[in-house]
């Protein structure tokens, strides 16, 4: 049962129950248990009650995570130009580190499906996304007015492959948000996603398709209440825009305010009409630390939780808010950082968790990598194993980013006043608002097509990459071709002269835009049509593997082009890829092992 294409936006804004029976997905054994409804009171003695969904795969605080987590080679390939500080590089060194700390065994791993342009559209104009669609440096002189009205130009350009760079993001965090849907994971990670700045019509800092719009929309087929968090320093603009007038969905940012982009984000900006107070914004000032950041965080977004009571939450990790960022002025250590997602964890709900923002590329592999392994509940680090890319690291060639001397500007008198205001204005909410029941449409292709898997092999790479290895499994397999494909690197020892995991660290360093069609938005995600192609197959046509075949085991681009302001000292003896100048396609390079 689906609905219809003619359905009304308030349709789908007052689906409650979520029951569907005929999904043809291989995780969707969880539609057989039976959905539980419990009434509550609302928080603070308001008159009424609230019918709060327990949504199927709900975890309990005493249940092992489920963590899946989505990573496709090919976005390391992209390049925003020489000098921009946007380096989707960045996600395929912290792949690397999430792969060589042996991360990969706690998690189940996904190349998702792209992105289609009919899913994208979901949020997005048709108009801006088949410009989005046509436009390469090539003929970008053709569409001079469309760069204007699209705000496309210096910010955000136009680079070779665009739109499958857009694709590759918003598609992994769509099938994020079906999985935590279907109940086949409770944790999903997608550190390509996170472009929380692109608008409906128009592109916006450094972001082009806002993936995050995109999955809060997959994940309200099924919750009836959605919390995203923003700890991106800068405000998460284009989410709040994009659900200002709906009460269905909470917003919850903390960044830096004033003179400072996006430029909004005050403590007033509360939401509009049915959604007013459902928009929740702490602006911050410079320096601020890890004591002072998680005496704010926590208690707001616990009261936030046990008064708005989501089914689901998304959880924005942009890294510039991390101490020595290119681009921000906050004073947070990686830990401190952290501290956000394992918060958020422990309060049990279906968490998808994106990238976002983090301009100097060492510190935001390391944070998000350390955080790969908060999700998965292993610690890493502090001593930094041998991988692709291990002379980024110097000179302590540590997983750790340590906060500076910086002086905080947030006084505790300051960060009380606001805290205070953002509790009174969630007062004047009506708490958890409950919504009607609706038929849930048919769900998104997901990217696991056994179909394409290769008959010559006896377990296909798609079934390894889905391996959890178990507790009281103790011994890794040391075979080392076997490792090398799933991008564990071995560090030269100098005694045996052969590859060796010993000793690695002693070896030498080298309100326009709201979203407006919610039911139109799950037709088109639910439409047979709307996946492009068949499920799991590459921009091309070919079968392709998941995950950790394609480990990101190469660099692309030049020293200069990666990092331009000192980031970077490589020598002779770095691992390099050959790579055309500029930015190369995802179908268009030709990849070279790194020695």
């Amino acid at each position: 049962m689906s609905i219809q294409p003619n359905s009304s936006f308030n349709a789908l804004l007052g689906m409650e129950s979520v029951a569907h029976f005929d999904r043809s997905s291989p995780a969707s054994s969880w539609h057989q248990q039976q959905q539980q409804v419990t009434t509550q009171q609302h928080r603070g003695g308001s008159a009424g009650a609230a019918v709060a969904l327990q949504v199927p795969g709900q975890q309990t605080a005493e249940s092992k995570k489920r963590v899946a987590y989505f990573y496709d080679q090919n976005i390391g390939n992209y390049h925003y130009g020489p000098g921009h500080p946007m380096k989707p590089h960045r996600i395929r060194m912290c792949h690397s580190l999430v792969m060589n700390y042996g991360l990969y065994n706690k998690m189940e791993i996904y190349r998702a499906r792209p992105g289609s342009k009919k899913e994208m559209t979901a949020f997005h104009t048709d108009e801006y996304i088949d410009f989005l669609s046509r436009v390469s440096p090539d003929n970008m002189e053709a569409y001079a007015k469309e760069q204007i009205k699209f705000n496309v130009g210096d910010d955000c350009p136009i680079f070779e492959g665009l739109f499958e760079y857009c694709q590759l993001s918003a598609g992994g965090s769509m099938e994020g948000a079906a999985r935590l849907n279907n109940g086949s994971c409770d944790i999903a990670v997608n550190w390509a996603g996170g472009l929380h700045h692109a608008k409906k019509t128009e592109a916006s800092g450094f972001c082009y398709v806002n993936d995050i719009v995109l999955s809060i929309l997959e994940l309200l087929r099924y919750h009836p209440r959605v919390l995203y968090i923003d700890i991106d320093i800068h405000h998460g603009d284009g989410v709040e825009e994009a659900f200002y007038t709906t009460d269905r969905v909470m917003t919850v940012s903390f960044h830096k305010h004033g003179e400072y982009f996006p430029g909004t984000g005050e403590v007033r900006d509360v939401g509009a009409g049915p959604g007013k107070y459902y928009a929740v914004n702490f602006p911050l000032r410079d320096g601020i630390d890890d004591t002072t950041y998680k005496s704010i965080f926590e208690p707001v977004i616990q009261h936030v939780v046990d008064w708005y009571k989501p089914g689901a939450i998304v959880l924005q990790c942009g890294a510039d808010s991390l101490s020595g960022d290119k681009l921000g002025c906050f004073n947070l250590s990686m830990k401190g950082h952290a501290n956000c997602v394992a918060f958020v964890k422990k309060l049990n709900l279906p968490l998808l968790i994106l990238g976002g923002g983090g301009y100097t590329m060492r510190n935001v592999a390391r944070a998000w990598c350390y955080e790969t392994g908060v999700a998965v509940g292993q610690e890493v680090g502090p001593d930094m194993p041998f991988n692709d890319y291990y002379e980024y690291f110097g000179p302590d060639y540590k997983l750790d980013v340590k906060p500076s001397n910086m002086d905080n500007a947030n006084t505790v008198e300051y960060l009380e006043k606001i805290k205070q205001q953002v509790f009174e204005n969630l007062a004047r909410s009506q708490g958890a608002p409950s919504v009607q029941m609706q038929p849930v449409p048919r769900d998104l292709d997901l990217s696991d097509d056994e179909d394409l898997d290769d008959p010559e092999k006896r377990i296909p790479q798609r079934l390894w990459d889905k391996r959890v290895v178990p507790e009281n499994e103790f011994e890794e397999s040391e075979d080392e071709e076997t490792n090398a494909l799933h991008g564990v690197r071995y560090a030269k020892s100098l005694r045996h002269g052969r590859a060796s995991k010993a000793n690695n660290q002693e070896q030498p360093p080298r309100t326009r835009g709201t979203v407006d069609s919610l039911p139109a938005a799950a037709t088109k995600l639910s439409h047979p049509t709307a996946a492009s192609g068949a499920s799991g197959a590459s921009s091309n046509g070919q079968p392709r593997q998941n995950g950790t075949a394609a480990n990101g085991a190469t660099k692309a681009g030049s020293a200069e082009d990666l990092e331009t302001d000192g980031d970077v000292v490589m020598d002779s003896g770095s691992a390099s890829a050959t790579v055309p100048s500029g930015a190369a396609t995802a179908k268009d390079t030709e990849m070279t092992e790194a020695p």
